[in-house]
Order: structure tokens, then sequence, then C-alpha cells
């Protein structure tokens, strides 16, 4: 394997003494790793250029290939995920293209709502195959609306992973995007089914649910919900799960009241009405301490890494889809533009590895996206930033941070859109 390739250049070359000086601007480049590409078709593995052809250029049983009429491999025993376009004109045909659905369609729009960093991104990905999103410890990660595709079959899922739903009190205060409060609310409009996720391993919020999240089920409450307790790997006492779920259902699931021993102080009535024979504006003043929801349908515990767990969850959204047709093409797995989603990876890698405030304050440009003489995706991205300190901790010491940025970022993109990567990070001085 090729090792990356550091250049460096800065009007005081004492800064950094480890690279090799090569102009007078202040930046910093990064040649990232070139690896072939190794993709799964039907069980099988697959070794070679993948960008050969306009047909092949995205992988075997590409999108492209099944609407030019390609022959396809037989995909019967082993669901196929697709991959992503490289090129955006070609992803954006394919989202406006006809969905080639069967004769019997069915589908279903699944809004995921959660406290920030609670595991809604990891949970799509896992439910996609793919990890199209992007995904950190850090909160507000997704940044705006995003749409993955699970279609198998005669069904189609459709997923809007949303931003962390937050109090416009946090949006003023920490300068957030409007997209950060706005977009939850939105996509609750054409929901079929809500699942609102709760991260476990957080005991200081694990026991209720946000008011935000309580005050959008309420606004929707004829839409039907579930509710997934997430990062229970995380919980040395599984007990704690008992009384979690009396917390955060009130005691009542699909209309039924819970078997749990511990006391339960919220809704001492053992009916509980459907949400649609209450006036939702009447909630607040009923309950004004309430912590829970009592009309979800369902509870998954599950942790959003492990496969086993989240298929069991991808088969219950399979069986809730309901007739109608498809809204996309069965190509398609995300609404994202290839840029879009380079952008994002490259902004989880600088949230996870870069300390507090910095990867904030990270602008990013993409100058090149194009296809390199060997069919490779050639792309460079420039990182500015405001200080130079934090042009040091980005680079990292000899350039290693910039160097595993880079490194994991083509590999993402790589398993993404299914050819190979070469991309080169450039950090400059803010002016």
């Amino acid at each position: 394997m090729q090792q990356p390739r550091v250049e460096a250049s800065t009007p005081e070359t004492s800064m950094l003494p480890n690279f090799r000086a090569a102009g007078r601007s202040c930046s910093y480049c990064l040649l990232g790793n070139h690896v072939r590409c190794v993709s799964c078709v039907v069980g099988a593995t697959f070794s070679g250029p993948l960008l050969a052809s306009a047909s092949s250029r995205y992988g075997q049983d590409s999108a492209l290939d099944r609407i030019l009429g390609f022959p396809q491999p037989d995909s019967s025993l082993v669901p196929c995920v697709p991959a992503v376009s490289v090129h955006r004109d070609e992803q954006n045909l394919l989202l406006v293209h006809t969905p080639d659905m069967p004769e019997n369609p069915r589908v279903l729009r699944v809004v995921l709502l959660g406290a920030p960093n609670a595991g809604k991104s990891t949970l799509s990905n896992q439910l996609l195959g793919r990890k199209v999103f992007p995904v950190s410890k850090k909160v507000h990660t997704t940044r705006c609306q995003a749409l993955g595709v699970i279609t198998e079959k005669e069904t189609q899922v459709i997923l809007l992973d949303t931003p962390g739903i937050i109090s416009p009190v946090k949006q003023k205060r920490h300068h957030l995007e409007l997209s950060l409060l706005e977009d939850p609310w939105k996509s609750m409009e054409s929901a079929d089914l809500v699942v609102v996720l709760v991260d476990v391993s957080d005991k200081w919020t694990r026991s209720r649910l946000s008011p935000q999240v309580l005050q959008c089920l309420t606004k929707f409450s004829q839409v039907p919900s579930i509710l997934v307790l997430n990062k229970v790997d995380c919980l040395k006492q599984k007990s704690v799960l008992l009384e979690l779920t009396a917390a955060l259902t009130e005691g009542v699931v699909n209309g039924k009241m819970l078997n749990v021993r511990q006391a339960f102080r919220s809704r001492p009535s053992t009916h509980c009405p459907g949400p649609e024979t209450e006036d939702p504006n009447t909630h607040a003043v009923r309950s004004p301490q309430r912590t829970g929801w009592p009309y979800f349908q369902e509870i998954f515990m599950l942790s959003a890494l492990n496969n086993k767990d989240v298929n069991t969850l991808k088969q219950y959204l399979l069986t809730q889809a309901q007739p109608g047709p498809w809204e996309f093409h069965s190509g398609v797995l995300t609404s994202q533009t290839p840029e879009e989603i380079c952008a994002n990876k490259i902004r989880e890698k600088l949230l996870e590895y870069l300390p507090e405030e910095v990867p904030y304050s990270v602008q990013q440009k993409t100058v090149i996206w194009e296809e390199g003489p060997s069919g490779e995706l050639v792309i460079q991205q420039n990182l500015l930033v405001p200080k130079e300190s934090h042009v040091r901790i980005l680079i990292g010491q000899k350039g290693l941070l910039i160097s595993q940025i880079a490194q994991e970022v083509s590999q993402d993109l790589m398993d993404i859109f299914l050819c190979d990567v070469l991309l080169r990070l450039s950090v400059k001085l803010l002016k």
C-alpha cells in the first residue's frame, strides 16, 4: 500500500521544521492513500478497476447498469446495497428517474427522532448497509435532514435522518443553523412511522424524553411511533432497562399496561386512551411533568453497532410498509450529492479528532472533483481555519493527524462509491 505523502509550506519554516518547504503560501497538502477497491457481488469477491466504462463505473449491479438495461447478477439470495454515483448529474438523474417498482409495491416513510448524539445516524447507516451519514461522538454532527432508501423485493423504506431535536434557546445561544431547529418538524409532516431513539448509556438524559421530542410527538400524535433503546451493550445492569421502559412509556405500550414491579407514579390510571381521543393542545396542561409517551406501539432494545439487533428492527420496518407507489428508483441509496457525502465524511473526522470547539471553526471548500488518468476519483478539499494554532492542531505532529484523517475518509468513500479514491487535503489559514 502506498504511504501518504505530506507536503507543507509556510512563511516561517521553523513553525513545522519536519515539513519540506514547497512554496510561499501558508498551505499544507496531503496526498491520501490509493487503494484498490474490493467489492462484494452476491457473496463473491471482485477485485479490479471499477471505472473502466460508464456502465460499470460505480461497481457491479450499479443503478446506471439497470437503467441502461445491462445484465445483472442474480441477487435473489443476498440483498444488494447500491453504490452512490460519483457524479452529481448522474446522482440527480437517478433521483428523478421513474421508480422500477414491482406490480405490488409497498412503501414506508420513517422519521428518526431523538436528542443530539442519540445514535440516529449510526442506526441509519446500519439499516442502509453503507455509512453514508456522518457520525461522531460530538453533538450536532448531522446539520440538516438527510434521506436514505432501503429497497428489498417489493418494499421500499425511506429513512429521514434528522438533526438532534433542540430548543430555540439552544439554537440561538450556540448560533446553530436554523435547519437544526426546523428539519425534525418538517420531516414529521410526511412520516408514516416515527422511531424515537434514546441513548440508555447517558444516565443524565435516559430516564425521560426531551420536552422537544414530546412536543413533536404530541403535535403529530396521529403518526404511529415506536421506541428504540440504543447502546444497551453499555449497560452493566440490564435491569435498568425495565425502569427506563416504564419511565419512557409511562407504563403503557400498544394500549396495554406493562408488568413492571417497580412503583409507577406517573399515571395511576389503568386506562390509556389513544392519542386521537385527546386534544393535543391539552397535553401540556394535563401532564406538566410528563417524561414519557404512552402511545408507542413497540419497543426495541439494541446496539446500533450490532448487525443482528439492527436487522430485527429492519425486518419490522419492512413489515410495516403499506401498499403504495415507490418514491425512488431501487438504485437510490441516499438523496445526498457525492460532494455532500465527501464533505460530511471529512467533517465527521474533524469532529472526532479535533479538540473542543476547533472543528466547528473549520470551513470546507472542494476545489477538485474529477476522474484521474487511471479511472480513480480525485478529490481536493481546502480546510480553512481562523488561527495558526488551529493549523498546527489539524496538521498534527509530523503530519500524522491530517494523514490519518485522509486515510480514513478515503476508505469510507471507497466503500460508498465502490471505486478508487485519491484524496488531497489542504489546510490553509483563513484571511
